[in-house]
């Protein structure tokens, strides 16, 4: 098949697969640039870093057994799931100390952009390798598009979910939480791989992408409805300072955030962002101690003082349309 036809074939699902869950972020959505990064660190970074642990492992491993199939077998099993989740994780090591990486849900959204992004270069690599012939490239993209590059992603996201939950926990439990979710990824990936290796067990390698993917948006959902709790007490708080109208508060703390007619339109976005982030910085500051919490305190303070200056300017859009 010609180049040009693998390209478009490995892109564009993972792109939309990308915005699919990069808008299912609703109450916070994480900046584009940012989750991009993550993207195209498991399209370069992540697939450059497993090819070579791939073969450095290999060449170790090789030295013991002669048998060119086993040995095949288990690069496929056991080498490509622990490297390939190292080399995609390490990113996300990197990113988790980031103000924008801040709970479970942002973890699912970059660690599933690292898997998109490892799915889309292996995907495109497969396709000129092995697609011959058009009925050979037609089966690789439907198989690989909707079952490998997805299992990328929700392994991915998985270890996202897990390093969000770990950098707001206890010391003794981060590492924990970390290590968990590196070895669920892991499992998940050896899987699919050892499913797909036989043909007797294919189908259910099927049924496991299936009902990991189900798994993953009640989870997305759960954290949604979670980011939803947050809001409204935080925002409550500011209510009773007298900061913020009380009638607000079941409103950015609900879907009715995105309908017209509740605060000048001209404002509504900005002012909604303003005060999401100004109730997600205030529960984060719940876990930080020393100069962090400092910082915290100034960016909470400099949000309530951007609220306030929306609220004045609708407070004059109401005279004037009086």
């Amino acid at each position: 098949m010609p180049v040009l036809m693998s390209v478009l074939a490995a892109i564009i699902p993972m792109v939309l697969y990308l915005i699919v869950i990069w808008k299912m972020d609703k109450y916070e959505p994480e900046p584009i640039k940012f989750v991009l990064q993550h993207f195209f660190w498991g399209a370069f970074g992540a697939v450059f870093f497993g090819i070579i642990g791939s073969e450095i492992f290999s060449s170790q491993i090789s030295v013991f057994i002669d048998d060119i199939e086993y040995l095949s077998f288990l690069e496929t099993v056991a080498i490509a799931p622990i490297v390939e989740e190292i080399a995609k994780g390490i990113f996300l090591f990197a990113t988790i100390n980031s103000k924008k990486f801040d709970n479970l849900t942002d973890g699912l959204v970059y660690g599933g952009a690292i898997g998109l992004g490892f799915g889309m270069t292996e995907n495109f690599l497969y396709f000129l390798a092995y697609g011959d012939t058009i009925e050979a490239w037609l089966y690789l993209v439907i198989i690989r598009s909707g079952f490998s590059a997805v299992m990328h992603c929700m392994s991915t996201a998985t270890l996202g979910a897990f390093f969000g939950i770990a950098k707001f926990s206890g010391k003794k439990t981060r590492y924990f939480y970390g290590l968990v979710g590196l070895v669920i990824a892991i499992l998940i990936h050896f899987l699919w791989n050892f499913s797909v290796s036989f043909q007797n067990t294919f189908s259910f390698g099927v049924f496991m992408i299936f009902a990991i993917v189900l798994i993953f948006f009640i989870i997305y959902r759960v954290s949604l409805k979670h980011e939803e709790i947050i809001i409204k007490i935080e925002l409550e708080d500011e209510a009773e300072k007298h900061l913020l109208p009380l009638s607000y508060i079941e409103i950015l703390s609900s879907q009715k955030r995105f309908k017209k007619g509740w605060i000048n339109e001209l404002i509504r976005k900005r002012f909604t962002k303003l005060a999401t982030k100004l109730a997600f910085l205030k529960h984060e500051g719940k876990k930080y101690s020393g100069i962090k919490k400092e910082e915290n305190e100034i960016l909470i303070l400099q949000h309530r003082l951007d609220m306030q200056d929306l609220l004045k300017s609708n407070s004059a859009f109401i005279e004037l349309e009086d």
